[in-house]
């Protein structure tokens, strides 16, 4: 058994994030042809078309940068390579704003400071972005060195964890805002104020109420951890969480209220009563 190379494994996880290989991606599944013929596809593509797309592409905005992110719709333990990708905008550099936080705070300062909305910005076009991203991509510095400023904002702001990869699609071992998103609703929080805490849109935290609603509806009837994860199509930690949340809720006469009225509402993953009249705070 070979020595794995992790610089390698780094620099081939970042070529597939390209133009080239999300072309190559949709022609083999569309088409049910080999990466060869996807490669010649594309020299054909490159040779007619590039000499006039080179020409007619508009200049990006200054400050912003274009590369192509992860869809957020993926989920976790696909190979980056056999991912969905996006092609996202993001404004990196917002002018004399951030010509003023690099002159008081420095290159760290700065880095932190557009972390947080570079990564709600590509969640928001549909794209999830890595620490990768960040390093060879638009800061251009080591990854080592992007970790130590998610760990700094981490420390700054416990509660409020950045939609980054491997936040929203439960890899590694970060608290998933997922978790923090139903804990919000357990206690009684409105729709709108979860959205305006987490930074979230509406169509985002129903989305996660409705498989805590879910989760919880196929704990009632005892189902075991591994097979509420695969019905849920949902890593074992984020279901041990949503259960141990679930137990914890138990306790609280508040909590329970709001978490039989979540599933009440939700469905619980069966069909939904139909009335004529709706209210709910989360609805």
């Amino acid at each position: 058994m070979g020595t794995r190379n992790t610089k390698k494994e780094e620099l081939d996880r970042l070529g597939c994030k390209t133009l080239d290989a999300q072309f190559k991606m949709i022609i083999t599944n569309g088409l049910n042809c080999s990466m060869f013929e996807a490669e010649a596809v594309l020299e054909a593509v490159r040779e007619v078309y590039f000499p006039f797309l080179d020409q007619a592409t508009p200049m990006a905005p200054p400050g912003k940068v274009t590369f192509v992110a992860v869809s957020s719709d993926e989920p976790a333990g696909k190979p980056i390579a056999e991912c969905a990708k996006l092609t996202v905008c993001l404004s990196v550099h917002r002018g004399q704003v951030d010509d003023h936080i690099l002159k008081e705070q420095g290159p760290s300062g700065f880095r932190r400071a557009r972390i947080p909305d570079l990564c709600q910005e590509a969640l928001s076009q549909g794209a999830l972005l890595t620490r990768e991203d960040f390093a060879f991509h638009v800061f251009f510095v080591s990854t080592r060195t992007i970790s130590r400023d998610f760990g700094a904002l981490r420390s700054q702001q416990p509660s409020k964890p950045i939609p980054l990869r491997s936040t929203v699609q439960d890899i590694g071992p970060v608290l998933t805002h997922r978790v923090q998103i139903v804990r919000l609703a357990l206690e009684g929080k409105t729709m709108t104020e979860i959205c305006r805490i987490m930074k979230h849109s509406p169509q985002a935290v129903s989305n996660y109420l409705s498989t805590f609603s879910r989760c919880a509806y196929l704990a009632e009837r005892d189902m075991q951890l591994g097979q509420i994860a695969f019905l849920l199509k949902r890593s074992k930690g984020l279901v041990q969480q949503y259960l141990d949340l679930l137990n914890e809720s138990k306790n609280d006469k508040n909590m329970t209220h709001h978490a039989q009225q979540l599933q009440r509402l939700q469905g619980s993953g069966h069909e939904k009563k139909r009335t004529p009249k709706r209210s709910s705070q989360y609805a």
